[in-house]
């Protein structure tokens, strides 16, 4: 029996952290009798990337991440595997979860679980939940009904198997299908849109120069002494538009809008969450 949740995230904008934290806090209160403690960890920003965390298997690791492309973001992938770790001989019990904006999650989740198994994690339950997109105008109408009876779904899943007093099991997520490649996003045209230098701008006459979107930034790679110069990699999680309080970042990259019309045109209709 776990005597310990520990809920981890990176969250550029903060809608995987917010289900990540919910997801522990929820089930650490049907353990409240069992006196199961919870803490809440995120590898989002520059400052806690260095830090190892290793998890014996008493603890209830509840690991969160967005999809990128159809996958774990390919930037934030190292810190998965170097950060975290289980139990080498006993396994820590995990749980994976992913969120995605309203397109498909493709292989994200399969690669999450995939990863934390190989860092010595055993995830017997995950959840695939669709949000917003970071981007796009599209999946404005999440959490659905539909996905909160998907998240109460999964949190009756998870508190069963570790009851059970079973030895849980590695879950199957759709079929045990292989980690596909990274989606190719696409023009209004139907061509790939290839906007991986595509980097955020800034509006001067709005911009105050308060420095929050470098601050937010989990690249760091705005510069805090002048925030209209990006000189390290841009993972367009758009953390910086969405945190600005004068609203003066944006993109104007003409691959990058015609994804964004192209998703807006073709991922109108409600997507749904999956959980295993």
């Amino acid at each position: 029996m776990i005597n310990h949740i520990a809920a981890i995230s990176f969250s550029p904008t903060g809608r995987t952290e917010t289900l990540v934290r919910e997801f522990g806090k929820q089930l650490a209160q049907r353990f409240h009798e069992e006196g199961v403690t919870l803490d809440f960890h995120s590898f989002t920003l520059p400052k806690d990337q260095d830090t190892l965390h290793s998890f014996g298997p008493h603890t209830l690791v509840v690991f969160g991440i967005p999809t990128y492309a159809g996958r774990i973001p390919n930037k934030a992938l190292p810190f998965v595997q170097k950060l975290f770790s289980g139990d080498p001989d006993r396994k820590t019990p995990a749980v994976a979860l992913v969120t995605f904006g309203n397109r498909s999650y493709d292989s994200s989740l399969t690669e999450l679980r995939d990863e934390l198994e190989k860092k010595d994690f055993l995830v017997f339950a995950a959840g695939a939940f669709a949000a917003p997109h970071a981007f796009a105008a599209i999946g404005r109408e999440h959490p659905t009904e539909e996905d909160r009876a998907r998240f109460r779904e999964l949190l009756d899943r998870t508190e069963a198997r570790l009851r059970s007093g079973k030895p849980l099991e590695r879950v199957v997520i759709k079929g045990d299908a292989p980690v596909a490649p990274y989606y190719i996003p696409l023009g209004e045209d139907g061509q790939p849109a290839k906007f991986l230098k595509a980097k955020p701008k800034t509006d001067l006459t709005r911009c105050d120069h308060c420095g929050k979107c470098a601050k937010v930034c989990p690249m760091g790679s705005i510069n805090p002494d002048n925030t209209d110069e990006v000189p390290g990699i841009c993972i367009k999680c758009q953390a910086c538009i969405q945190y600005c309080p004068q609203g003066a970042k944006y993109f104007d990259d003409p691959r990058f809008l015609s994804h964004k019309a192209m998703l807006e045109k073709s991922y109108q209709r409600t997507a749904g969450s999956e959980v295993f």
